[in-house]
């Protein structure tokens, strides 16, 4: 073994023994952790002062959910759990098990209990279990017949069901950071018994391809130390892209990664940072999102947020839309960008957004307030004789082409809706409502 690794401890999960690794084992099981302080990337839990720390040091152990992004070590977390409290480990996946494996499973941990072993029963994608197979559960659970723990790389607040929530702690498990990361490829070049074959920009574009995933950057080690021939001098990040492939982002159109890019899009627009919301916005596009729904938020953006404060970021918007549905991928790409770019840069203000929400709580509130009657047509004769339209000032014909006159219902005093901020056009605008607000003063006098 190289002198870079002498005197350290056997890697997390080697036997140690001179038994040497099964056939066709994969590195990332290899290096499995054998205890809970081996697992890395995950202190604020199993730390001595972390949730799961606390509960092995004192032995007893209640359901829980852990959530967190694929890789981070949540089936490890279960399985170290239930040996370091004497629970029988019982893994499940909801992926290939139906009601009759649970029952099975529920009848073997009701015998257990009865001879004095508890049963961790790990539920591995457990947010793929309906409604009413997430029910099952509770009884089991209640009666202490068995501690659950699921994972999930779901948030469970959409996944499961509310009691089954009420009777589990949630745990989230974080994303391996670089340090992390880094600690895996050590352990990994501790097994090979050599280093990586990697200047320290391919070390990080290693780390980076990995994208917080831990059995991914074990497998890509595997495959870098299998390269054959090896590589004549260390790889650079280039020379890495040309061996291993980068793992795809992890993005689900229709789940929580979705709703949380989405979201960094539109505030980093509303915080005028116009590079963030780039960088979102491709990271969904990378991720396979629709451009069309990306757009259309955009729009929606560009009433809501710039409104008034530039009328032209609207229609800026809807060419931009015209321009990719022209275009296509990836040429009307850029559109998205220049949208982007223009959105992040323009004045902000949701005063018109505000003015509608207010308006629309008036109109539920005042209910069927009809207009005054001096503002109603009358197309017939029996509503002329009915007042309909009598008193009504032309606002052409008055002086400054403004009569003065209240349009609101007789009976609901008059409200000010729409109050324009002093940024871009709207600072205009509020200038306009500021005279007109003062001759209407005058004209009451």
């Amino acid at each position: 073994m190289s002198d870079l690794f002498a005197g350290q401890d056997p890697p997390p999960g080697s036997s140690g023994t001179g038994k040497g690794p099964k056939v066709g084992q994969p590195l990332a099981d290899r290096l499995r952790p054998a205890t809970l302080g081996d697992v890395v990337g995950q202190e604020h839990l199993l730390g001595p002062e972390g949730p799961i720390g606390r509960m092995v040091a004192a032995r007893r152990v209640t359901s829980m959910i852990l959530w967190g992004p694929p890789g981070v070590g949540k089936t490890t977390i279960a399985r170290l759990l239930a040996k370091g409290t004497d629970l029988y480990f019982q893994p499940l996946s909801a992926v290939f098990s139906g009601v009759a494996d649970l029952r099975k499973i529920f009848d073997a941990a009701a015998k257990r209990r009865q001879m004095g072993q508890g049963t961790l029963l790990f539920v591995d994608e457990i947010h793929r279990f309906n409604r009413s197979q997430q029910d099952g559960f509770l009884p089991y659970m209640e009666d202490g017949t068995i501690i659950l723990v699921g994972a999930t790389t779901e948030n469970p607040s959409f996944e499961l069901n509310a009691a089954l929530m009420s009777r589990s702690q949630v745990m989230v498990l974080r994303r391996l950071d670089d340090a992390a990361l880094d600690r895996l490829l050590t352990r990994a070049e501790a097994d090979a018994g050599r280093p990586l074959p990697l200047t320290d920009d391919g070390r990080a574009a290693l780390r980076a391809m990995a994208d917080g995933d831990g059995r991914h950057i074990l497998t890509l080690a595997e495959d870098i130390f299998a390269l054959t021939p090896p590589p004549k001098s260390p790889l650079d990040a280039a020379g890495l892209a040309k061996v291993v492939q980068r793992r795809a982002p992890v993005y689900d159109k229709d789940r929580e990664g979705h709703y949380n890019l989405i979201s960094a899009v539109h505030k980093s627009l509303r915080g005028s940072d116009p590079d963030a919301a780039l960088y979102w916005a491709c990271r969904m596009l990378d991720g396979g999102e629709d451009p069309i729904y990306l757009l259309r938020r955009l729009t929606r953006f560009a009433a809501e947020d710039i409104g008034m404060a530039d009328p032209q970021a609207l229609q800026i918007a809807i060419s931009a839309w015209e321009t990719y549905d022209r275009l296509g991928s990836p040429e009307g790409e850029l559109a998205i960008a220049m949208l982007i770019i223009y959105l992040g840069t323009a004045p902000k203000s949701n005063a018109a957004y505000v003015a509608y929400g207010e308006a629309r709580s008036a109109a539920k509130q005042t209910g069927s307030l009809t207009p005054p009657m001096h503002i109603l047509n009358a197309p017939t004769r029996m509503m002329k004789d009915l007042g309909y339209g009598n008193g009504y000032a032309y606002d052409h014909d008055q002086d400054e082409a403004f009569s003065g006159q209240n349009y609101f219902p007789d009976g609901m005093a008059r409200e000010q809706f729409y109050r324009p901020v002093e940024r871009g056009f709207e600072r205009e605008v509020a200038k306009r409502l500021a005279y007109w607000q003062k001759l209407r003063d005058n004209k009451s006098e």
